[in-house]
């Protein structure tokens, strides 16, 4: 059985498997959540339809076969019967993607009833897999693919009598590899660049290029963007999808007017290679798009998650001085061989990132940046004065296996720099985008906030179906006092929480967003789900909050 249909057979569990759970202190072994667990809401059951939107079905019909060389009319089999080619002989075949690497292929034959047959299925990397068959029938196959990118699988079917006929299935696997990219600004209506200098209207969408832009090659499957709203006339929200496709009930920012906010992206990309940007506002927005790396059928890097580790702090001095970044000065963090070996000391191309700007003395942005780049003129986060913001970012890393923040600001801030995966050649990590698809929303009718120093799980996936990280954007709102979300794995079953017999994880140590009484906040995490496919939202506030979480892809291993 494939990985993705044990993916969709288990996600019927789904509609029971969110639960919040109150708050009590933290123990060093979990303790039974037991019957104080209240369920809160079932949008994760949402995902069966995006998985299966996230594969693709390739075919090559019975009219396609070619035939062999047939025996002689008058030659005789081993066994002493007169041999001649069957005329009815014939080979259709449908294969599926079921996972990041996988083909599902259905050979379905025709020919004379009771006549014994051999299915040889060459899948293109070098592997044959055999079958036998009497008469007509479909035989079905499982290939796991050594690495993304196209393939050839070439059937071929022998009677014993010589009789031959081959059909051949092209088609490519679902997971796509990282090529990091830049950074490199693609848009700014502001100045004109990649679109015309005018501000989007209201409810109004914005192409964006992708595929074939900045030496960008076309056939993209996603891109790595970090967008920014600015200077938007009234409250709205940004959606971010792919061209061609329908308006998702999802989101990836949300601004009030004159607030400037940024936010990762990483969004599928069109067939045509363009993106869209929907302004769901009824006012005015100018869009800033820089674009960090892109998702192809390439080989090229693949996606290694870590428990997050704190790269550096220069509030506590954590391998950096205990001081604010200068304004207009920047910082470098070591990534080659860092946390201890954790992150490899060499062949790590790029590094998934949470940054967060605190305590600044006055408004700015940071970059973060390759080391040995000169010239910035990317952003990733955004900020005012005092202010404490977070923001996600995949960045590529320098020749010297460092990364290098910038401070944009005139004045100082402090700076704070986790890690939560690499990318490398030699991580296993396959990217499959999914449509953009809601699984939670707590604000929805008859649904709970989740409130201060609680948590709520969501079961996404199970242990052996190969999914190593989910690429999740979290956005708080009606938030009752200021607080921050954690996002972490949980070592528990889902039908622990159903039965009563869950321990309480530990609160992750590190937080993914940051928010003031009232704020509405988005950022995007990529989590690591536990051995049994849940992953934990913690608020670590003192009051509640409205959660909502939207799924755009996810990691799968070979």
């Amino acid at each position: 059985m494939s990985h993705h249909r044990r993916l969709i057979a288990t996600a019927a569990m789904l509609a029971a498997g969110v639960v919040a759970v109150p708050s009590t202190a933290a123990a060093a072994a979990p303790s039974p959540v037991g019957a104080a667990a209240r369920p809160v809401a079932a949008g994760a059951s949402a995902l069966p339809k995006a998985l299966s939107a996230g594969f693709r079905t390739f075919t090559s019909p019975a009219s396609d076969s070619e035939r062999g060389q047939g025996v002689p009319v008058g030659a005789t089999s081993s066994q002493g019967v007169a041999a001649t080619p069957d005329p009815t002989l014939r080979v259709g075949l449908t294969g599926t993607t079921d996972s990041a690497y996988g083909l599902n292929l259905v050979t379905s034959v025709t020919g004379a009833a009771g006549v014994p047959l051999t299915v040889t299925v060459a899948w293109g990397d070098g592997s044959t897999s055999t079958a036998t068959l009497t008469g007509s029938g479909n035989v079905t196959s499982d290939h796991t693919y050594p690495q993304v990118g196209a393939f050839k699988a070439t059937v071929t079917v022998t009677d014993g009598r010589g009789d031959t006929v081959t059909n051949s299935l092209s088609g490519v696997t679902a997971g796509s590899d990282l090529t990091p990219f830049g950074p490199t600004r693609l848009l700014d209506t502001g100045t004109g660049l990649g679109a015309p200098k005018a501000k989007v209207g209201p409810d109004s969408v914005l192409r964006l290029r992708i595929g074939g832009n900045h030496g960008i090659p076309t056939g993209v499957t996603a891109a790595v963007l970090n967008v920014t709203v600015a200077d938007p006339t009234s409250s709205g929200h940004l959606s971010a999808y792919a061209d061609g496709t329908a308006l998702p009930a999802t989101s990836n920012i949300n601004f009030v007017a004159g607030q400037t906010v940024p936010n990762q992206v990483v969004v599928t990309v069109g067939a045509d290679g363009y993106v869209d940007l929907y302004n769901a506002s009824g006012g005015t927005v100018n869009l800033i798009t820089d674009i960090a790396g892109y998702f192809s059928t390439t080989a090229a890097s693949g996606y290694t998650p870590i428990t997050p580790h704190r790269l550096l702090d220069t509030r506590k001095g954590i391998r950096v001085a205990q001081a604010q970044v200068p304004g207009h000065s920047s910082i470098t963090a070591l990534i080659a061989g860092a946390h201890k070996g954790v992150l490899p000391a060499t062949g790590v191309t790029a590094v998934a990132l949470n940054i967060t700007a605190s305590g600044a003395k006055g408004a700015g942005f940071l970059s973060v940046v390759p080391d040995g780049v000169t010239s910035i003129t990317t952003s990733n986060v955004n900020f005012g004065a005092n202010q404490t913001i977070a923001n996600a970012a995949i960045a590529p890393v320098g020749a010297d296996g460092r990364i290098r923040v910038y401070n944009g600001s005139a004045l100082p801030t402090d700076i704070v720099v986790d890690v939560v995966g690499y990318y490398s050649a030699a991580s296993r990590g396959a990217y499959v985008p999914l449509p953009p698809t809601r699984l939670l929303d707590t604000a929805a009718p008859a649904v709970s906030a989740l409130p201060g120093g609680d948590y709520l799980h969501l079961a996404l996936n199970v242990a052996w179906a190969n999914v190593t990280s989910w690429v999740l954007n979290t956005t708080v709102t009606d938030t009752a006092t200021g607080g921050s979300l954690a996002v972490g794995w949980d070592p528990n079953t889902q039908e622990m929480y159903l039965f009563g017999s869950a321990g309480r994880p530990a609160t992750p140590l590190y937080s993914s967003l940051n928010w003031t009484r009232g704020e509405t906040v988005a950022n995007l995490v990529q989590a690591r789900p536990g051995p049994y496919g849940l992953v934990d939202f913690w608020n670590t506030g003192t009051g509640s909050t409205d959660l909502l979480v939207d799924a755009f892809g996810m990691y799968e291993n070979r």
